[in-house]
C-alpha cells in the first residue's frame, strides 16, 4: 500500500469521490499544513490555524497508480480557485498536494502540468506543501458522506456533482 495527502476543498468532498475510487482501501479526513498542534474542527474552519481539511488516501499501487491518483484529485475539484471551492472560502479549503517524499513531489508536479496543459486559459492554482504533520480529524468526520451527509443539504448540492464528474472523467476508476 502507499499513501497520498490531497486537499481540495472540504474534507467531506474529496472522501466521498476517493472512497468510490479502485485501489483505494482507506481514506480518512484530517487536517495538514498549519501551525496548531492537534487542531479541531472549529479551529481550522476559524482559518486560524494555517491548517488544510484534507484527506489521507491509502492505495494500492498495482490497481491504481499515484500519477492517477493526483489526477483524479485534481480532475474531481476546481484547482483553479484560490483558496475557495464553491461557498467554501478560506486558506482551509485549498488546492494542496502534500508529498510524502520526493518521488511525490516530481509526480505532483507532473500532475499539475497535465492539468495545466489539458485546461488551455486556466491555471491550477494547487500548491504543492509540506512535509507536514498530520492530524485525523474527529471521528463524526469520517466516513461522513455515507452517513450523516446523505442527509445534509450542503453535501446533497455538493457531492453527487462531484461522483457524477468522477463517473463520467475517470469511468474506468470507479468501485463497481
Amino acid at each position: 500500500m502507499e499513501t497520498a495527502i490531497v486537499a481540495g476543498g472540504c474534507f467531506w468532498c474529496t472522501e466521498a469521490v476517493f472512497r468510490d475510487v479502485v485501489g483505494v482501501n482507506k481514506v480518512e479526513s484530517g487536517y495538514i499544513g498549519g501551525s496548531v498542534e492537534n487542531p479541531t474542527y472549529k479551529a481550522v474552519c476559524s482559518g486560524s490555524t494555517g491548517h488544510a481539511e484534507a484527506i489521507m488516501v491509502e492505495f494500492d499501487p498495482a490497481v491504481i497508480s499515484l500519477p492517477e491518483i493526483f489526477d483524479v484529485f485534481l480532475g474531481t475539484h476546481d484547482p483553479s480557485q484560490l483558496n475557495r471551492q464553491g461557498n467554501d472560502v478560506g486558506t482551509q479549503y485549498r488546492s494542496a498536494i502534500f508529498p510524502l517524499d520526493e518521488a511525490q513531489t516530481q509526480e505532483a508536479q507532473a500532475a499539475i502540468a497535465r492539468w495545466n496543459g489539458e485546461h488551455p486559459g486556466e491555471k491550477a492554482v494547487t500548491t504543492i506543501e509540506g512535509p507536514a504533520p498530520w492530524y485525523p480529524a474527529e471521528d463524526y468526520h469520517q466516513e461522513y458522506w455515507d452517513g450523516e451527509g446523505q442527509r445534509n443539504p450542503y453535501c446533497m448540492a455538493v457531492i453527487p456533482p462531484k461522483l457524477m464528474k468522477l463517473r463520467k472523467s475517470f469511468q474506468n476508476k470507479v468501485k463497481g
